[in-house]
C-alpha cells in the first residue's frame, strides 16, 4: 500500500472516531484500531492527535464549494471584501450550526492558546497556506487601484489581525448566555465589516461601493476550519 493510500485511510478511519467520540473522547491508539494498523505505523503519517483533526478540517475547508468559489475569484478590492464579509457571518454564527461542529472547534482553538497550543498552532499555519495569497495578492490591488492605503510593513498581519478580532468576538458569544451582549446586535455584521475594513487600509469610498452589494451565500453555506 502507498504512503498516500496508507494516509486517506488513517484520516477516514480519523473522522469516524472524531465523529462519534469528538476529540477528547477519541485517541491515537482508537484512531490506530479503526485503520487496521499499529499506533506507530499512524506516528509515521501524523505525530499527533492535533496534527490528524488539523488535516481532516483542512480537507473539509478544501472540499468547500464557497471556499473554491472564493479562491478562484480574481485578485481585488472586491475579492478583498468578499472574504472579509464571508469571515464575519461564519464566526458570527459558529455557534448556530445545529450539530455545534463549528462551537467546539472554536472551544479547542481557545483551550490550545491556554495550553500548549499545539492545535491553534497547525490551525493558523493551515489557514494561512490556503488563505494568504489570495489575502495578500487582492490586498495589495487594492492598494494600487486607490482603494487602500498600505498599513504597516507586513499584509498578512492585517489577516491575523482580522482573524483574531473575529475569534474573539465569537467566543463572547459562545455560551447559551453570551459573555458580551453588543448593543444593536442586528447591525453587528455589518459593524464588524467596516471596522475590520478600515483596519486593513480600505477607504470609504471603497467600502461604501463593495460592502452593500450581494456577495454572501446563504448562511448554511459557510467556509469551515477556523475561518478560515
Amino acid at each position: 500500500m502507498t504512503g498516500d493510500l496508507r494516509r486517506q485511510l488513517i484520516l477516514a478511519a480519523a473522522k469516524r472516531c472524531f465523529a462519534r467520540h469528538g476529540f477528547a473522547g477519541t485517541t491515537t491508539k482508537s484512531v490506530a484500531a479503526a485503520a487496521s494498523i499499529s499506533e506507530g505505523l499512524l506516528f509515521k503519517h501524523f505525530p499527533s492527535k492535533s496534527a490528524l483533526y488539523a488535516e481532516i478540517l483542512t480537507e473539509e475547508c478544501k472540499a468547500d464549494p464557497a471556499m473554491h468559489e472564493l479562491l478562484e475569484l480574481e485578485p481585488s478590492t472586491e475579492t478583498l471584501v468578499v472574504l472579509i464579509r464571508r469571515m464575519v457571518n461564519h464566526f458570527l454564527h459558529a455557534s448556530d450550526v445545529p450539530d455545534q461542529q463549528e462551537a467546539q472547534r472554536l472551544r479547542l482553538m481557545a483551550t490550545s492558546h491556554l495550553e500548549d497550543g499545539e492545535f491553534a498552532r497547525l490551525i493558523y499555519e493551515k489557514v494561512g497556506d490556503l488563505v494568504r495569497p489570495m489575502f495578500t495578492a487582492s490586498l495589495q490591488r487594492a492598494v494600487a487601484t486607490g482603494d487602500a492605503s498600505p498599513v504597516g510593513r507586513e499584509p498578512l498581519n492585517l489577516f491575523w489581525f482580522t482573524h483574531h478580532t473575529l475569534l474573539m468576538a465569537a467566543l463572547a458569544r459562545l455560551p447559551s448566555v453570551p459573555c458580551l451582549a453588543y448593543g444593536n446586535a442586528a447591525d453587528l455584521e455589518r459593524q464588524l465589516c467596516e471596522f475590520i475594513l478600515r483596519g486593513i487600509g480600505l477607504n470609504e469610498t471603497a467600502i461604501a461601493s463593495h460592502l452593500d452589494r450581494d456577495m454572501l451565500p446563504n448562511r448554511g453555506q459557510r467556509i469551515t476550519a477556523e475561518g478560515a
